[in-house]
């Protein structure tokens, strides 16, 4: 019996000091599982975060009204610029009086109409292009399909060498030196100044 209390007291020790060494441990090396849970923890807040502001209220019959009001401005855009090209055939003489109102209309209220309708579809555009996000399942299975390939060995012929180009002389070793030539009076007829240093030089 007393041999069984020392061998589950001595156990008891070595399981306390195995604890001990693996929280030592994590102190320098986190513990994999336990950021996994964390990770997971906060991704799952973050998207309860989201859930909740960005759900959307009971639609209402106003809702339904704006939201069609909303579809309607490019489609009245689109049709509305196109219908000019057939009136303009149907009825030129009435075509003619309503061009002639437009040109009326000063050219800052054209830049204003521009920029209502350039920012309309701009904000547009912008908000379906945050709701565009490239689904991840697929973009793991690309990298996985592609973890695995390797660029193709291209054969290298060792006893290859580069042929020797042969070169010119050197222009510059084969110049005379400067201290060879000859200064004469005649180089420097029209300077004084330098006809005395030509003098000077050979002494």
């Amino acid at each position: 019996m007393g041999m069984i209390d020392r061998f589950l007291t001595r156990s008891g020790g070595i399981a306390a000091v195995t604890e001990a060494a693996g929280s030592v441990a994590e102190i320098f090396t986190p513990n994999v599982t336990r950021r996994m849970e964390l990770d997971e923890e906060a991704y799952a807040r973050a998207i309860g975060q989201a859930q909740a502001e960005f759900s959307q209220a009971p639609h209402t019959w106003w809702d339904s009204l704006m939201n069609g009001l909303n579809r309607l401005p490019r489609p009245l855009l689109t049709l509305g610029t196109i219908g000019l090209f057939g009136y303009a055939m149907v009825d030129p003489p009435g075509f003619s009086a309503r061009m002639e109102g437009l040109a009326l209309v000063p050219e800052p209220l054209w830049w204003l109409m521009g920029a209502i309708v350039s920012f309309y579809f701009g904000a547009r555009e912008a908000h379906y292009f945050r709701r565009r996000v490239w689904p991840s399942a697929k973009v793991r299975t690309t990298v996985a399909g592609d973890a695995g390939w390797t660029a193709p060995q291209v054969p290298v012929d060792e006893g290859w060498r580069a042929p020797l180009v042969p070169t010119a002389p050197d222009a510059a070793a084969e110049a005379t030196p400067a201290a060879s030539f000859t200064l004469s009076e005649d180089d420097f007829a029209d300077n004084a100044a330098l006809r005395d240093w030509a003098r000077s030089l050979r002494g």
